[in-house]
């Protein structure tokens, strides 16, 4: 279940973000904020798709 609500919160704050740049952009204003939350949508994935490629090949992290 937690792993559901990781990669929902992932797509919200990509959509979030897409939305804020694109009403930013028309209104002239600074869009920082909305790509600071793309930004870590996609740092988010990286490290959720990592670790599920970890978990599914069954590779161990430690020694």
């Amino acid at each position: 279940m937690g792993l559901i609500i990781y990669w929902v919160i992932v797509v919200v704050l990509f959509i979030v973000g897409v939305v804020q740049v694109i009403i930013k952009s028309v209104k002239n204003e600074p869009v920082r904020s909305g790509l600071k939350l793309i930004i870590a949508s996609v740092i988010m994935l990286v490290i959720g798709a990592g670790a599920c490629a970890v978990i599914l090949s069954n590779l161990k992290m430690g020694h």
